[in-house]
């Protein structure tokens, strides 16, 4: 049986540092952030799909669980990593911008902008040089969704999905 829309949870978020602060240009501050997501993680609060930890924002690719709300999701990174940062200054803007996924083709175009983001600013030559991001083999990620999966492979053969 297909999902519902509701069911179909997979977002692009930009969450940015207060007062654009280059809090992640800090090694010890990235490594926090990236023992967040994996502890996250391993509790089943979301699946992260893809990711970049730039100096003064992070974007994601993220499905949260399905009892979780996307703003929760959010809220358990951003103040997660609040938390454990201990800083007496503000470590975000309020808010955060999210998208949602609308089908393979989204997932791909969001997760090659995430990759690529830390080439445009010139960070280094090639997505999977930066150390802090899904591009690079050292950094653990859950796989594409199985409803964007089953859509990629549709479109990959040119033929519906016949496996719903």
């Amino acid at each position: 049986m297909p999902l519902a829309p509701q069911e179909l949870r997979t977002f692009f978020i930009t969450a940015v540092t207060a007062n654009r602060r280059r809090l992640f240009q800090i090694t010890a501050n990235a490594e926090l952030l990236l023992n967040l997501f994996n502890d996250d993680r391993a509790k089943e609060r979301y699946q992260l799909h893809a990711f970049v930890i730039m100096p003064d924002h992070i974007h994601l690719l993220i499905t949260p669980a399905p009892d979780i709300s996307i703003e929760k999701a959010v809220q358990f990174i951003k103040g997660g990593f609040s938390f454990r940062l201990q800083s007496k200054l503000d470590v975000w803007q309020s808010g955060f911008t999210k998208r949602r996924i609308e089908d393979a083709q989204d997932y791909t175009n969001h997760a090659t902008y995430i990759h690529e983001n830390p080439v445009h600013a010139r960070f280094c030559a090639r997505a999977e040089d930066f150390a802090y991001s899904s591009a690079s083999n050292d950094s653990p990620i859950d796989p594409v969704p199985t409803h964007l999966r089953s859509q990629a492979k549709a479109l990959s053969t040119g033929r519906p999905n016949s496996s719903a």
